[in-house]
């Protein structure tokens, strides 16, 4: 079944993070009658699964700056040895759902994010994110993930996924911390090079649905 985010369940800093400064403020007044009238405020939609979109090297980018941007991300990380697989469109929160697909190592699934719609230049900004899945969860982690976005994950994720922020970090210099940070709870299991990425991803998506259901941040809608 459809579901919507539920901006009154979000704390003041989600709903910053998510919309920024003056969307927020705009929301503001609405979402503080719906907690006192104990009623949900409709937010962004939510899906299950990813739409591959292409295999091809087309250029990408609402701009010619953010073109740029991702031309010299995708070289650092092909420089850094990870392989390209080709580009998704993610059922996420953010605004920011446009991702190229990458493999670093046999255990690390790689996006690297931007918006082809940017609404604001808080959203076209491109940066790429790391995920690890461990072989065991001894540490209460079930994931690592490490982003070198300028702001956080919101709404906040499943509290089994180990957030690391660098913001602005290059990809090569944020392979190398991911690494250590995954080092410090053990093994990491190994992706399959068909559809590793994906599957990575989406149990991703998967684990912070979960969290935010036991929260009441998710509204159900009719098909």
């Amino acid at each position: 079944m459809p579901v919507r985010l539920n901006l009154a369940a979000l704390t003041s800093e989600e709903l910053q993070l998510l919309f920024g400064e003056d969307g927020a403020q705009l929301r503001l007044p609405d979402v503080s009658r719906a907690r006192l009238e104990n009623r949900p405020v409709p937010g962004p939609d939510l899906s299950a699964t990813f739409e591959a979109l292409s295999l091809d090297e087309r250029p990408w980018g609402a701009t010619p700056e953010q073109s740029r941007a991702l031309a010299t991300l995708d070289a650092g990380l092909r420089a850094a040895g990870a392989t390209p697989l080709g580009v998704f469109y993610l059922p996420l929160v953010s605004e920011v759902r446009h991702a190229r697909a990458y493999l670093v190592d046999p255990d690390t699934a790689v996006s690297l994010r931007w918006s082809e719609t940017p609404e604001s230049p808080r959203t076209a900004e491109a940066y790429p994110e790391l995920l690890t899945w461990l072989r065991d969860r001894a540490s209460g982690f079930a994931c690592v993930l490490s982003t070198a976005a300028s702001r956080s994950v919101a709404p906040s994720p499943s509290e089994e996924v180990d957030l690391h922020l660098h913001p602005g970090l290059d990809p090569a210099a944020l392979i190398s911390a991911h690494r250590q940070h995954v080092l410090r709870h053990g093994r990491a299991q190994k992706l399959a090079p068909e559809d590793g990425w994906r599957r990575a991803w989406q149990a991703l998506h998967a684990l912070n649905l979960n969290a935010w259901t036991r929260r009441g941040l998710l509204l159900e809608e009719p098909d």
